[in-house]
């Protein structure tokens, strides 16, 4: 990826609530001081009466940012729920002879994997609010400037320090692919359209911020219905935040056991999810995953 001068900021799942007016404000102050220009789509907040953008119009914001030919990249600050409402108002054709890197998290999954399979571009999980501290608490303002430094450094140096991230096997030792997938319960919203990414020797990706061990339990075993950990090269696991405070169970032992498939690659990653230290991962580059042990 070329060194990025100007990026365009949008939402195309739930806008944000009036209250995080300062938040984008502080995002905005950073990457003009880092030398990124950033150009704020109308679509960004609710309005007065807790609604968000239509998804007609909330496509065709992001469309526009692909349209204007100095807009090097996009970054969605959103999640929520509504994202795959765009998905029918996209010009995929116009996206894949203009592409430029699109960075989401969360339910932005489904925008993510909509735009990789029907144009085959690379998409980017990452949320870049996580260059912005909030509250007055050490260790958030120091894992924020990790994230600006590394930020800094990869996309405006042409360095990768935010592409590289541990993980440690579960099962079996290695594995190779294609990535795809993301956010568990948001790539399900996906399954029984065009917009599921075809899993075939791919490494799929998940994780999650909500879901105790029966929700999570559920989308599993839909997963394994679909054919998904049939079909896949391999599983890497991000972090499930809200599981992993229970400290009762762990994903991948509930993955392996809803899975039954010795031979399916497992990895676990600290690094990918919706923590605040969260590195990126590439929808649609080839990974090689090794036990370094």
């Amino acid at each position: 990826m070329k060194p990025l001068s100007k990026a365009g900021i949008t939402a195309c799942s739930n806008g944000l609530p009036l209250t995080s007016k300062e938040q984008i404000n502080d995002l905005s102050d950073i990457l003009m001081k880092m030398g990124l220009v950033p150009v704020i789509s109308p679509c960004i907040f609710e309005n007065s009466e807790g609604y968000s953008s239509g998804a007609k119009e909330r496509g065709e914001a992001l469309m526009e940012f692909y349209r204007q030919n100095d807009i090097d990249a996009v970054f969605d600050v959103s999640g929520g729920d509504l994202a795959n409402g765009i998905l029918e108002y996209l010009d995929y054709e116009l996206i894949r002879k203009n592409p430029k890197p699109f960075f989401g998290y969360s339910d932005l999954t489904t925008v993510l994997n909509g735009i990789y399979t029907k144009t085959g571009c690379q998409t980017y999980i990452y949320q870049i609010r996580n260059l912005c501290a909030s509250g007055n608490f050490n260790a958030r303002f120091e894992t924020a400037g990790r994230q600006q430094r590394n930020f800094g450094e990869t996309m405006l140096q042409g360095g990768d320090s935010l592409y590289r991230f541990s993980y440690r096997f579960c099962q079996q030792q290695e594995m190779k692919g294609i990535v795809v997938g993301g956010n568990i319960r948001c790539l399900l919203k996906l399954a029984g359209t065009p917009y599921f990414p075809d899993v075939r020797n791919k490494v799929l990706f998940l994780e999650s911020r909500s879901g105790d061990r029966a929700k999570l339990e559920t989308f599993l075993y839909q997963l394994k219905q679909m054919g998904v950990f049939q079909h896949s090269a391999g599983v890497l696991l991000g972090t499930f935040s809200e599981l992993d405070r229970s400290n009762k169970y762990a994903i991948e032992n509930l993955l392996m056991e809803a899975a039954d498939n010795p031979s399916l690659p497992v990895a676990k990653t600290e690094e990918i999810g919706h923590g605040g230290n969260s590195k990126c991962l590439v929808i649609g580059k080839e990974y090689s995953f090794r036990n370094h042990e």
